[in-house]
């Protein structure tokens, strides 16, 4: 598929967009990004998307930036992964500078402390819906590995309070070896 102008500006102004009214943290965009990318546009697979998420969250750096840079280069390569950025980074930018400008002002505004706190409902019921949407795909597969890595993960981070770094390492190495396993019995996944 070859790669154009229109393509590349449909791939900016998507990033730019969700990253302009995107509030509440990297967490927030990628259910976003996946309602554009796999469901709109059809350029990513669901599977595809969940395997790009799980990279951007376990790589160092904003988890927003991180998944543009991988379903940037993944639809476009080095090219598409540096729209995507500037798509993603740009908002915030502008966003941040302006408000910088004025920060004196807000600074004390009971409007501003409002709107705040209606937006961190909204992206607590965003978040709730990734991780049903994320959980209920994992379910679906009936794969009895990952389901009990997805519970397992959850009471270490809930119940036990491990560090989330630690929990991250264990599942790629548990990840990796059932990876290696499959592939030695000639199997198509965990």
């Amino acid at each position: 598929m070859k790669k154009d102008l229109a393509f590349y500006r449909k791939l900016f102004t998507s990033t730019f967009y969700l990253s302009a009214f995107t509030f509440g943290g990297g967490y927030v965009i990628i259910p976003l990004m996946r309602k554009k990318f796999v469901e709109q546009f059809h350029w990513i697979e669901e599977e595809e998307m969940l395997d790009l998420t799980a990279i951007a969250q376990s790589a160092p750096g904003a988890i927003a930036v991180n998944a543009s840079i991988l379903i940037g280069y993944r639809l476009a390569g080095f090219v598409g992964a540096m729209v995507t950025v500037a798509g993603t980074v740009l908002p915030p930018l502008i966003i941040l500078s302006v408000i910088s400008l004025a920060y004196t002002a807000f600074q004390n505004s009971l409007i501003v402390a409002l709107v705040l706190r209606g937006m961190q409902a909204g992206v607590a019921a965003v978040i709730a819906d990734v991780v049903i949407s994320m959980g209920w795909d994992i379910l679906k597969k009936k794969k009895i590995l990952p389901i009990f890595i997805m519970f397992a993960s959850f009471l270490a981070s809930v119940v036990f309070d491990i560090n989330v770094i630690l929990i991250i390492l264990v599942c790629a190495v548990i990840g990796l070896l059932a990876t290696l396993h499959d592939e030695r019995n000639g199997k198509a996944g965990a």
